[in-house]
């Protein structure tokens, strides 16, 4: 019992400076998810889809990826392009490699990587499907008019989420498009904190739990050897539609569970909640179970390739 509460106290050091920037950060994207402008949102479904779908799904918690999954669903923006958005998006990631402080430095190295992969993913899925001659031509968004909602809130919840009978209704699973300006952006960041950070604290005890049992060195000894079966587990971890699983890999890079590109590879395969949306479509059972193959496979290889030939010593 001793040596459980040593750990916890640990687990709870490492965790509690976190919340004030993780909490600073969630207000942020609150700010930016009810301010950017979708009015262009065509631009998906040009020729550019994939590289501007890449660039859109960088941003963490906006819930783009679901969006993108009903675009697709709509015939809006090809299989390509949603991929782009895909192996792109990374979820909470980005934010707790931002508030740990040392990890800020692997902020720029995973943006490459995320965004470099998620145009080549998304050209060679449209490449490959045009010469097998099932390439997808894309339907043009209906023109908006001056009271047509234009923001990432808007857009989200009133025109493509629009049925009743839809769970997920934003990036943080709920619907506060009309709540009071405390609520929407303090209260809900704030539970939005709490709730990672909970993750948080669960994954540093478990990593501190180990290490204080097999001992550092052999724990890293033992991560090592195992660096090529890494990114077969990081990979399933990210394909569970929650921000457990971000959070879970996150922190597992942060604490030398596993290596950078096994970290990369879980987050390739971290779409958030676009799958949901994707499964919704029952009828198309063995399209979504190729998507989810696909998408575990190709992020599996890239981690094996980036663990064989690391771009970050």
């Amino acid at each position: 019992m001793e040596h459980f509460f040593e750990i916890l106290l640990h687990a709870l050091k490492d965790t509690l400076p976190l919340l004030p920037w993780i909490l600073f950060m969630y207000i942020l994207i609150e700010l930016l998810e009810s301010k950017t402008n979708l009015k262009n949102a065509n631009k998906f479904g040009g020729s550019f889809g994939p590289v501007v779908g890449a660039a859109t799904g960088l941003i963490p918690q906006c819930g783009f990826s679901v969006m993108a999954a009903k675009l697709f669903e709509q015939k809006y923006i090809t299989l390509g392009t949603l991929l782009a958005i895909f192996f792109a998006t990374s979820d909470e990631a980005f934010i707790i490699l931002l508030s740990s402080g040392e990890g800020a430095v692997w902020v720029l190295p995973t943006l490459v990587l995320k965004i470099v992969c998620g145009i080549a993913v998304g050209y060679a899925t449209d490449g490959v499907l045009k010469l097998l001659g099932r390439g997808q031509v894309c339907v043009q968004m209906p023109e908006t008019d001056a009271n047509a909602p234009l923001t990432v809130h808007e857009i989200f919840i009133k025109e493509y989420l629009a049925e009743r009978d839809v769970d997920v209704v934003c990036s943080c699973g709920r619907d506060h498009s009309d709540s009071s300006p405390f609520k929407k952006y303090f209260f809900y960041p704030l539970l939005h904190t709490l709730k990672v950070a909970a993750f948080i604290l669960l994954v540093n005890f478990v990593f501190t739990a180990i290490v204080h049992t097999v001992g550092e060195d052999a724990f890293i000894a033992f991560m090592h050897r195992g660096r090529f079966v890494q990114p077969f587990i990081a990979c399933a971890i990210g394909l569970i539609p929650n921000c457990a699983s971000s959070v879970v890999v996150t922190e597992a890079f942060l604490n030398g569970g596993i290596t950078f590109g096994s970290f990369v590879a879980g987050l390739c395969a971290n779409a958030g909640m676009g799958f949901v949306v994707i499964l919704r479509n029952v009828r198309k059972w063995k399209r979504n179970v190729a998507l989810i193959a696909l998408c575990y496979f190709v992020s599996v290889l890239i981690g094996v390739l980036l663990n064989i030939f690391p771009l970050v010593a």
